[in-house]
């Protein structure tokens, strides 16, 4: 089992199995993000989805995730926030 220090949980943990988004963004994340810290964003995603009526075919919208995804995983940009009203315990539930 490969293991990386993630930094979502901020320790060590599981890696994820492959890697979960096309190009260096996607290899970034898969050397320093956990399953465990995927699952997260993962949470997070469907709330900037249905937060911004975006659909994951459209290449703007696609672009703004990519943002959001440096912002939550590495704290570049401006995003990465949640958006208001977002509560990761009410979500998948």
């Amino acid at each position: 089992m490969r293991m990386v220090y993630c930094v979502v949980l901020k320790a060590e943990a599981e890696a994820l199995d492959k890697v979960p988004h096309p190009g260096a963004l996607g290899q970034r994340i898969y050397n320093n993000v956990s399953k465990a810290g995927w699952k997260k964003w993962l949470e997070r995603l469907t709330a900037i989805i249905n937060e911004n009526g975006l659909n994951t075919a459209d290449v703007r919208s696609i672009q703004l995730i990519e943002k959001h995804m440096s912002g939550f995983f590495f704290d570049e940009g401006d995003y990465g926030q949640a958006p208001a009203g977002f509560n990761a315990g009410s979500v998948n539930k």
